[in-house]
């Protein structure tokens, strides 16, 4: 059994249902990406994994318990996210504001332990932003601040990790610094790691599952060689493409060609 699930999931803002019936196991000590054209529900999705957005209807499920039965500081302590425009109080410090990764194992009339400390310095060492420890939020460039919230994210220390587009505002090589230090998660700590991605090459690239997401339905999923296939880039992205072997890592990679109108996806199964 997956420890995150969600089955007949209905989610919506107002009057607008954006996610509508979705079944989804998230596979365990595995790299999930989902992927699917602007405006499909995938940030909407993870934010509802997290229990930061109420489901109309449905259930969300961590390690079988529905999700909203959970303490939320339970939550905290086994599920992290990252999401798509984080804030923080003006003036806040680098290290101050990875620290709060550890407020979920503290009490409010204790210090911050050893080990909290330990955590805090091994998320920024991760990240490579020990340097910027002093600095505050608003003195560093958007790639600085995106690597900042991962170590966030990380000092949660969490064993299931949900990720918005980790790679925003991030040059290529900043992009793929983080997208190993996901992998190593996975690979070295065994961590459930799940990301929304908009660059499918990456996507393909660092994962070992895709979900494909149109019109707030699950419409595909699978490993990349499964998923990635001309016809789905037609129909779910309304991209003309070649998909050949990525002459390095073997897997698909996409040549786009150019574009035309998306057309209905049939959902199917795999």
């Amino acid at each position: 059994m997956s420890r995150l699930s969600a089955r007949d999931l209905v989610v919506g803002y107002d009057e607008r249902i954006v996610i509508d019936g979705l079944d989804i196991d998230v596979p365990d000590s595995a790299i999930t990406t989902i992927i699917g054209p602007n405006g499909c529900g995938k940030s909407t999705l993870l934010r509802c994994l997290a229990r930061l957005l109420p489901a109309r209807s449905g259930v969300v499920r961590l390690d079988g318990a529905d999700i909203t039965k959970i303490k939320p500081k339970q939550v905290a302590r086994t599920l992290g996210i990252l999401p798509q425009n984080p804030v923080a109080p003006e003036g806040l410090t680098v290290e101050d504001l990875v620290s709060r990764g550890r407020h979920p194992y503290q009490k409010w009339y204790q210090q911050a332990s050893a080990e909290d400390t330990a955590a805090v310095a091994e998320a920024l060492e991760m990240t490579s932003t020990t340097e910027l420890a002093d600095r505050t939020l608003d003195a560093l460039s958007g790639g600085q601040r995106q690597r900042v919230w991962i170590a966030l994210a990380l000092a949660q220390g969490t064993d299931l990790l949900l990720l918005d587009e980790p790679t925003t505002y991030l040059d290529l090589a900043h992009s793929l610094e983080v997208l190993d230090l996901v992998h190593s998660l996975k690979t070295e700590r065994g961590k459930t790691i799940v990301m929304v991605l908009h660059d499918l090459n990456l996507a393909a690239r660092y994962s070992d599952s895709l979900f494909v997401m149109n019109d707030g339905r699950l419409v595909c999923h699978g490993g990349p060689d499964e998923v990635i296939t001309t016809d789905l880039l037609s129909h779910a992205f309304g991209l003309r493409a070649q998909v050949v072997a990525d002459p390095v890592f073997g897997g698909p990679m996409i040549v786009p060609i150019g574009t035309h109108s998306a057309r209905p996806v049939p959902a199917v199964s795999g």
